[in-house]
């Protein structure tokens, strides 16, 4: 197992060699699945008694539902912040400042949050984490942690994401693009509702530009609302979860997918498969690269 930190070591890049011998380099998600068992697992074993309604877990909205289905399976509690530490951090001071045990915070850009010693993504700690992880994996149940990565999606669904961006020099073609999903029927947030002819239903949208959320009874936002960037989630039947945000920094139009397939979907092949072609659809349906003279993310 490798771990390495970037300069900074705020953030944490793993990877391991398989039994194969090939490398297994891991997603921010994917340690995201892994920490946030590890955590779990360690605070009950040092806790067998206690009460999990006060404990909690904690992501970003772009990030991995993982923890979200952790939580609903283990009986803890999970909140979503925006992007970034900076509202991790906050929210997690506000839970301890209330009695509340935090265990984990992570965003899918390989930053993590292991307790509450420094309310900040913080790269050496989470590969002290790692390393005993995966020492305890071998040494106790003769796993590596791709292993075990395995056996959480096996138990909790297969978590499988796709995220990836598209260049856009001209602010008005970003602001077309967005007013085009808000306006899609004959009056204001009336958003897609499906892909493919509707082979894929949209359940559920979240507009954090313009404070609009379809799953709360005055269809307002629960989330901090910015309408200086462009962010738009969309739920689907099946489980898929997709937004679509700028960049605040670059000129790009980011997408975020994650199709978080139920337990009893086993076959992760048919999982990927489906990833990718709702990924496909929403490509070409809703962001349209050639009509709006998107560039490509370059490999």
């Amino acid at each position: 197992v490798i771990v390495a930190n970037d300069p900074d070591a705020d953030r944490l890049a793993v990877a391991e060699k398989t039994r194969s011998g090939e490398w297994k380099v891991f997603t921010g998600n994917e340690l995201g699945a892994l920490l946030g068992w590890w955590s779990l697992y360690t605070y009950q074993r040092r806790n067998p008694d206690s009460d999990l309604s006060n404990v909690y877990m904690i992501s970003s909205t772009v990030s991995s539902k993982i923890l979200k289905t952790m939580a609903k399976q283990e009986k803890f509690n999970f909140e979503e912040t925006l992007t970034g530490f900076k509202w991790m951090g906050t929210r997690s001071a506000e839970l301890v400042a209330q009695g509340k045990t935090v265990l984990f915070a992570f965003e899918e850009s390989i930053g993590f949050m292991c307790g509450t010693g420094v309310l900040e993504k913080d790269g050496v700690t989470a590969a002290v984490r790692v390393i005993e992880l995966a020492t305890f994996l071998q040494s106790n149940q003769g796993l590596s942690l791709s292993e075990k990565l395995n056996y959480i999606y096996s138990f909790y669904g297969y978590h499988i994401s796709e995220n990836s961006y598209y260049i856009c020099h001209d602010p008005e073609v970003i602001k077309t693009l967005f007013n085009r999903l808000r306006n899609f029927g004959d009056s204001p947030d009336t958003y897609p509702e499906g892909l493919l002819d509707n082979k894929y239903r949209v359940v559920a949208v979240r507009d954090l530009t313009t404070g609009y959320d379809s799953t709360t009874p005055d269809h307002r936002a629960t989330l901090p609302v910015s309408r200086s960037s462009q962010m738009v989630t969309f739920n689907f039947h099946n489980g898929l979860v997709a937004t679509l945000r700028t960049s605040g920094t670059e000129p790009k139009i980011k997408y975020y997918t994650e199709f978080c397939a139920s337990p009893q979907l086993k076959d992760v092949d048919e999982v990927k498969s489906v990833l990718k072609e709702m990924v496909g659809a929403i490509i070409e349906e809703w962001l349209q690269p050639k009509l709006n003279n998107l560039i490509c993310r370059s490999n």
